[in-house]
C-alpha cells in the first residue's frame, strides 16, 4: 500500500511537472496570438498584457497587404509537388538499393548520404550559376527541382533502413503469383512503408514550408512568391510592422496546424503499425 501511494505521487509530480514544461512551449503561441489582434502602440508598449480590444482587422489588413491568397496558392503548389515527387522517387530509389545490392548502388547511397554533411550556404554561388545556366531562376518548377535534389538524401537514408526490415520472403511470394516488379513495389512493399512514409512527408512539409533562404534565392517575382517570403516584405530596414507581421505570421501557421491535425490519427496508426513487427 505504501509503495502505492508513492507511485502515485511520484505519477502526480511527474505529471505536473510535464504539464508546466508544455505551458512553457506555448508561451510564444500566446505572445504570438495576443499581439496579433493589439494595434501597433499596444504591441510596443506591453507585449504581454492582454489586449485591452481586439483588431481582428489586424488580419485583414495582413491578408491584403501580402496577398495571402496568392502566397498560400504557391506555397501550397511547391509543398504538395514536391512531397509527392520526394516519396514517390526516394522510395523507390531507396528500395532499388537494398534490393541489388551492387557496387554502383553502394556507392550512390554512400554520396547521397555525404550530401548531407554539406552547409547550403557553400553552394549557394554554384546553384545560382547553375539556375542561370538551365533557366530555373524565378520559375516554380525550378524551385521545386531544387527541393527534390536537396531533400532527396536524407528521404532516401530514412527509406533505406526501413526497406531493410520488410521481409524478402512477402516479395517473393508475389512474384510466384506473377506480380511484375512495379506491383510488388507498389502493392506490397509501399503499404509496408506507411510509417516511414509519414514520417518522411512530416519532416519535408515542415521543411519546404518554412523554408526562405532557397525560395528567395530563386523566385524574385512578387507574384510567386511564397509565405515566408511575403511575410518577410513587412520587416523592413527602418520600419517593422508588427500589427501587420504577427497576423501574418498566425494565417501562415495555420495551415501547418491543420496539417498536423488531420494526419493525427494516421501518425499514431503508423507508429503502432511499424512497433510490430513479424
Amino acid at each position: 500500500m505504501h509503495k502505492t501511494n508513492n507511485y502515485r505521487v511520484g505519477m502526480l509530480v511527474t505529471e505536473i511537472v510535464l504539464i508546466l514544461i508544455g505551458l512553457l512551449f506555448l508561451v510564444p503561441f500566446y505572445f504570438l496570438l495576443v499581439n496579433s489582434v493589439k494595434t501597433f502602440g499596444d504591441i510596443l508598449t506591453n507585449s504581454a498584457a492582454w489586449p485591452s480590444a481586439f483588431h481582428f482587422s489586424n488580419y485583414k489588413n495582413a491578408w491584403e497587404t501580402i496577398d495571402f491568397p496568392s502566397a498560400l496558392g504557391n506555397s501550397l503548389l511547391i509543398t504538395i509537388i514536391s512531397n509527392v515527387l520526394l516519396l514517390l522517387i526516394s522510395s523507390m530509389a531507396a528500395y532499388q538499393m537494398v534490393r541489388n545490392d551492387t557496387r554502383f548502388n553502394r556507392v550512390l547511397f554512400a554520396l547521397l548520404i555525404s550530401a548531407m554533411v554539406i552547409p547550403f550556404q557553400s553552394i549557394m554561388l554554384p546553384l545560382m550559376q547553375i539556375s542561370n545556366v538551365l533557366s530555373l531562376n524565378n520559375s516554380i518548377p525550378g524551385l521545386i527541382l531544387c527541393y527534390l535534389g536537396f531533400g532527396a538524401p536524407l528521404s532516401v537514408f530514412l527509406f533505406h533502413g526501413f526497406v531493410k526490415s520488410v521481409p524478402v520472403e512477402v516479395e517473393q511470394a508475389a512474384w510466384v503469383d506473377g506480380s511484375s516488379r512495379y506491383g510488388v513495389f507498389f502493392r506490397i512493399v509501399m503499404p509496408l512503408m506507411r510509417p516511414m512514409l509519414i514520417t518522411v512527408l512530416i519532416l519535408n512539409t515542415l521543411w519546404i514550408w518554412n523554408d526562405y533562404l532557397l525560395p528567395s534565392l530563386i523566385l524574385t517575382d512578387p507574384a510567386k512568391r511564397t509565405i515566408p517570403i511575403a511575410t518577410y516584405t513587412l520587416f523592413g530596414q527602418y520600419t517593422k510592422q508588427w500589427d501587420l507581421a504577427l497576423p501574418a505570421l498566425v494565417l501562415g501557421i495555420l495551415p501547418v496546424v491543420i496539417f498536423f491535425l488531420a494526419m493525427q490519427k494516421y501518425i499514431v496508426s503508423g507508429i503502432a503499425a511499424g512497433a510490430v513487427k513479424g
